[in-house]
């Protein structure tokens, strides 16, 4: 069986044969609980290329902020206001589209040689684009409570990596993994930015749009980006040394958004996994190439 999770506050999901977290609550306790039954092999549509990417960002993302809120309520031993899920939610969506579309084309647009220039303009604004998201990244993890987000992400990888060695899941065997996962969402992040830079690019190419037609562009091609990242990503995590080469940038980023964890913090991941997969799972975690591939 093949796993995925996400580091939340305080805490860490895993998709298995469920959706289960484990938060450390504010008297230390390890709270778990299964979250969902469903994932994202469920569904009759993930055999369907290109497709089956949409569906793990779908689980990623709708679990993912269910995840977090639960973990905030566990963590802080308060109750989240739906109204404040809600903000926070449409401020996110609203800062990544303002910050990762709109800033860079209208970047892009300053530069007057670049005019008519579709290709190049597009080449440039993608870059433009990766080097926000690096620069973003970068930024936030200076922030106190990111840099403990970061140590349960590079928790949720150490215990994975044992997981799929065969290993026994306690503290000891954690410790001697790595905090780098090829299937990590960091990694999916830079193939997506680098895939869209493609696209978007040999789109400019064959089609002169304004501005605005730009933007608009960029929207509506983002689940088509998200399915050729998806297949790139699966292929990727087979390990052929041409395939580590391409996606050797995500893996080098990983250093940034992981960070060592201790072991309280590797605890709560081996309790959110084993909840997720089943006490009872003894497969060989190494054979199976189903299941969540970007998930964390």
């Amino acid at each position: 069986m093949k796993v995925g999770g996400q580091a939340i506050i305080e805490g860490v999901l895993m998709m298995g044969k469920n959706i289960s977290i484990a938060v450390r609550d504010n008297k230390g306790t390890i709270v778990v609980e299964e979250i969902s039954k469903k994932t994202p092999t469920s569904s009759k549509l993930f055999k369907v290329i290109f497709l089956r990417g949409i569906i793990s960002l779908y689980y990623s993302l709708y679990y993912g902020i269910y995840a977090l809120d639960r973990s905030a309520e566990i963590s802080s031993g308060q109750k989240m206001k739906k109204s404040e899920t809600v903000s926070s939610l449409l401020f996110a969506i609203a800062l990544a589209i303002g910050l990762f579309f709109i800033l860079p084309i209208l970047l892009t647009g300053l530069v007057k040689s670049l005019k008519g220039k579709e290709f190049v303009f597009s080449l440039v604004e993608g870059l433009i684009r990766l080097g926000l998201f690096l620069l973003y990244v970068y930024a936030i993890s200076f922030f106190k409570d990111v840099k403990r987000i970061f140590q349960y992400h590079g928790a949720e990888h150490m215990v994975i990596n044992t997981y799929e060695s065969n290993e026994d899941l306690i503290v000891e065997n954690v410790r001697k993994h790595s905090t780098i996962h090829p299937r990590c969402g960091t990694s999916f992040a830079m193939i997506f930015l680098i895939i869209s830079v493609i696209i978007f690019s040999v789109l400019g190419s064959l089609i002169h749009l304004d501005i605005f037609g730009k933007i608009i562009s960029r929207v509506i091609l983002i689940p088509v980006v998200v399915g050729f990242s998806y297949e790139f990503l699966r292929v990727s995590a087979r390990g052929s040394r041409f395939m580590k080469i391409l996606t050797s940038p995500g893996l080098v980023l990983q250093k940034l958004t992981t960070a060592t964890p201790d072991d309280s913090q590797i605890e709560v991941a081996i309790a959110a996994l084993r909840k997720a997969v089943g006490e009872e799972d003894k497969t060989d975690h190494k054979k199976d190439n189903e299941g969540p591939e970007f998930f964390g």
